[in-house]
């Protein structure tokens, strides 16, 4: 299985009193603009997904949104408590297990720290190993077996800068 793994998009300040939680900030019209570029990139890439799974908090759905468009994959986009950021890295685990032999690819849109944590649990079985996504970052593993721990080989970690180039 591949497994793309895109931190959303920068999106309001939080705290901000316009937003009455931190679910509900959205994305900012440069946050929109520069996912495009990286939605372009994703596609400069000949990337596909069978499924695009994404937190429901408003920035990361958002950003979700922007890459199915992208994509013509409204259909594939999902979304799912477990990529919030007080998610479970298990339940999302067993969420895509009990999909997988009809999942060949997958994007997951989600939050800081939540995502580095899972793609260092899945490369290196410890969720402490340090990685950096940025906000409009995109990670590539590689998946044999899929299961809560080491089971993952880094492909790439790609930064919106880097996408923006191959746009």
């Amino acid at each position: 299985m591949k497994l793309f793994i895109l931190r959303h998009g920068l999106a309001g300040e939080p705290g901000d009193p316009a937003y009455k939680s931190d679910s509900e900030r959205p994305l900012t019209p440069k946050g929109r603009r520069k996912l495009r570029d990286v939605a372009e990139a994703m596609k400069a890439l000949e990337i596909s997904f069978d499924l695009i799974l994404s937190s429901p908090y408003a920035r990361a759905k958002q950003t979700a949104e922007v890459v199915a468009e992208a994509f013509d994959a409204d259909k594939k986009l999902e979304l799912s408590e477990t990529l919030t950021p007080g998610g479970s890295t298990r339940a999302l685990i067993e969420l895509l297990k009990g999909r997988a032999p009809s999942l060949g690819s997958v994007l997951l849109v989600g939050h800081e720290p939540y995502l580095s944590g899972l793609i260092s649990l899945l490369v290196s079985g410890d969720a402490g190993f340090r990685v950096a996504l940025k906000k409009g970052g995109l990670c590539r593993l590689e998946v044999e077996s899929l299961r809560h721990g080491r089971c993952a080989e880094l492909a790439w970690l790609l930064t919106p800068k880097q996408m923006a180039l191959m746009a």
